[in-house]
């Protein structure tokens, strides 16, 4: 049966069964079927436009010749096409052990390192780390906020776009957000570095950049509130309030007459919206109108 005959009703999925034996016996069957197996994991350039068989027929018979010339290595380039795609796929699933954990609105998560470290992950929030030889090499990139509990071992640090948290073995806390930076250590000792803004900190110390203004302070809890569902702010300005009740309630507030400067001081639980809305606009004489479901507009005096 005709070679040719046979490979373009294979390329058009309509060979009889007949066909498909004697399609079978080719001498280069096999690396038909594999290159078009391969080529369904590659995407085509937009610009590219396929040539239909019988151009593709006239081009090979034009360089026919220069073709027969290396006939003879074809069952090692064969061999060698097969080892290549071999070797990507072992590099990729073997040698990629980056890890990204992200949280969605509304969602937290906790996650446990190789050295049995611990990061609670709050809301919209993400880490990225790389887990090959992660005891000799920790580090950790955070978009958002994370409490840390970090098991004692080589120096662990935390990057973000606003600084990097060093550390040994404690506890802390990362928030970062647009124009807000802020570390809180728990226990232990932290080193922060932002721009030039360097500081040691002990349990206890708050290091914060607002608006890329400095400024530390004291904390007398053992924990994050967040991790307790309860969001807590000392003379924080109540844009930052209202964004972190935005994320904990997946919701969109707007607002009229307000000061979005003004020092808020105080909190709001992350399982009731009515008492979050209320814990908010009642020390501030503002009131709140629920327009929709997952719309609240907040009035000033």
């Amino acid at each position: 049966m005709d070679k040719e005959y046979l490979i373009k009703k294979w390329l058009k999925e309509t060979l009889t069964d007949a066909e498909k034996q004697a399609f079978e016996k080719l001498d280069d069957a096999f690396l038909n079927r594999y290159i078009i197996d391969s080529a369904k994991y590659f995407k085509a350039s937009h610009a590219h436009k396929m040539d239909d068989f019988n151009t593709l027929k006239a081009q090979y018979k034009s360089s026919e010749k220069a073709v027969k010339k290396i006939n003879w290595i074809n069952p090692f380039l064969k061999i060698a096409s097969i080892i290549v795609v071999a070797l990507g796929v072992y590099f990729t699933f073997f040698f990629n052990t980056t890890t990204i954990v992200e949280t969605l609105a509304s969602q937290k998560t906790r996650v446990e390192l190789p050295d049995r470290s611990e990061v609670e992950l709050n809301v919209l929030s993400s880490i990225e780390y790389n887990t090959r030889n992660w005891d000799k090499n920790r580090i950790l990139t955070l978009n958002g906020e994370a409490y840390f509990k970090v098991a004692k071992g080589k120096t662990f640090d935390v990057k973000t776009s606003s600084g990097i948290v060093t550390v040994v073995g404690t506890q802390f806390n990362v928030k970062q957000r647009k124009d807000y930076f802020e570390v809180k250590c728990f226990e232990g000792i932290v080193k922060v570095v932002s721009d030039t803004i360097v500081r040691q900190l002990l349990a206890g110390d708050i290091y914060l950049i607002l608006d890329g203004k400095f400024s530390n302070g004291k904390t007398l809890v053992a924990s994050p509130k967040w991790t307790n569902n309860m969001s807590e702010f000392n003379a924080i300005p109540i844009k930052e309030v209202l964004s972190e009740l935005e994320r904990q309630y997946n919701i969109e507030v707007t607002f009229k007459n307000i000061d979005v400067n003004r020092l808020f001081t105080g909190g709001f639980p992350h399982d009731n919206l009515e008492e979050a809305l209320i814990g908010i606009t009642q020390p501030m004489n503002m009131t709140y109108v629920m327009s929709t479901s997952n719309l609240v507009i907040i009035h000033g005096e």
